[in-house]
């Protein structure tokens, strides 16, 4: 097989060479393109653009394969915590007993923000959206950690690092908590990260918390889910914006506001506000898959198939589970939760969905999770920017310590030409 690509061009012959991943993927470097030919490629939403090479995260759509680090997404979540995940995508390695107990002891140690964070938080309305707190809270970080990091120095990042990890979710439950109008609070030095985020989230100031192990290993295995995903839209944000020498913080506050779309991060919220629609329509399942099978019909099905995954989604195969187990254990009785489980039993039968592979995905099952646990709806992207977190540290440092250019896509010029006045 031939090592590099040829293209004819004004009869002339330009040769570029192939680049090849470690799972065999393929692609051609054409970083002289434009150099020796004056060309440039036209690639609407980089469908077909590799935008760099990276070592933390393999995606095959078409085989449903998901691995962090090597490591298949399954093993990850049936055998790991999320702390042992994100040290894997920030270091490289799962961590080794003692590396986890002083990565874990370091995070407790920063578990505290700057009370003047409060009075930016006590600015927003009670009506604000949460990733819009979230994603300024994340910016005013900067503010309070003024020097930049050097990212040559791995005692200047690991502590950039263990920083954000720590402070993030403090971030993310205080504004869950201004919505509710819950008092705000902090991380118990004795629980683990996720028994943390769930008491945060969720202890009322009037009664004793009790930790359930269903919801701590449902929220386990979410955070794990959503780690990272390759080069998505929010993770090529937190690149791009880094590339430009821009700090973490303000990097990781870009890719929240990058999340917050409905098309990405806020997909498992859209799933929520279709089935609320169902319901107010009278509830017929079958009515609305018969909506999604008609072309002529503007009805949208959310939460089934997926843009990159062409069979089933290797995360909804485990998320599913755990979203039976919560359900289970809850004892929940919700309308919208029936519906849920009506729309997703006719897809999994249904031939028209089972042949165009368009299965229930992550957002799906996630959706009926955070709704069950109580979590209002727009706090649902909230709580997937907290599983992204160590993807996005991970990307931003991979691309920083790279010395990566800074990112400058071109364009095909369509307006005006040498206008007078």
């Amino acid at each position: 097989m031939s090592d590099s690509v040829k293209l004819t061009y004004n009869d002339e012959t330009f040769e570029f060479p192939l680049i090849e991943g470690t799972e065999d993927e393929k692609g051609i470097d054409i970083k002289t393109l434009r150099a020796k030919t004056g060309l440039i490629t036209y690639d609407p939403g980089y469908k077909n653009t590799g935008s760099c090479e990276s070592s933390i995260t393999f995606l095959d759509g078409e085989k449903g394969i998901l691995r962090y680090r090597g490591y298949a997404i399954e093993d990850l979540c049936e055998n790991s915590s999320f702390i042992e995940v994100a040290y894997l995508l920030i270091y490289g390695d799962l961590p080794s007993e003692e590396e986890l107990n002083k990565f874990s002891k370091e995070i407790t140690e920063e578990s505290i923000v700057d009370e003047d964070l409060k009075t930016i938080l006590k600015s927003f309305p009670k009506t604000a959206h949460p990733m819009g707190v979230l994603s300024s809270l994340t910016s005013a970080l900067i503010a309070f950690n003024p020097v930049a990091v050097n990212v040559d120095s791995d005692a200047e990042m690991r502590f950039a690092v263990v920083k954000l990890m720590a402070k993030f979710p403090i971030l993310a439950s205080w504004t869950h908590r201004k919505g509710k109008g819950l008092p705000l609070n902090y991380a118990d030095t004795k629980l683990s990260y996720v028994e943390n985020l769930a008491s945060m989230m969720f202890k009322r100031p009037n009664d004793v918390y009790t930790q359930s192990p269903v919801v701590v290993n449902a929220l386990n295995k979410l955070l794990i889910l959503h780690a990272d995903h390759e080069q998505n839209c929010s993770t090529s944000t937190v690149r791009i914006v880094g590339s430009s020498h821009a700090g973490l913080f303000a990097s990781v506050s870009a890719g929240i506001s990058a999340l917050w779309g409905p098309l990405h991060g806020g997909a498992n919220q859209a799933v929520i506000e279709m089935l609320e629609a169902i319901q107010a329509d009278g509830g017929d399942t079958k009515k609305y898959m018969a909506k999604a099978k008609d072309k002529n019909d503007p009805f949208r099905l959310m939460g089934f198939g997926h843009r990159v995954y062409k069979n089933f989604d290797p995360r909804a195969r485990i998320i599913k589970s755990a979203a039976d187990e919560v359900l289970t254990e809850l004892g929940i009785d919700d309308p919208i939760l029936e519906i849920a489980k009506g729309l997703e039993k006719e897809a999994l039968s249904d031939p028209y969905f089972v042949e165009r592979k368009l299965y229930p995905n992550v957002d799906f099952y996630s959706g009926i999770i955070y709704r069950a646990l109580g979590i209002p709806t727009q706090m649902f992207t909230v709580m997937f920017a907290l599983g992204r977190l160590p993807g996005w540290i991970a990307q931003w440092m991979e691309m920083r310590k790279k010395n990566e250019p800074i990112g400058r896509p071109r364009q095909i010029y369509t307006g005006s030409t040498d206008r007078k006045i």
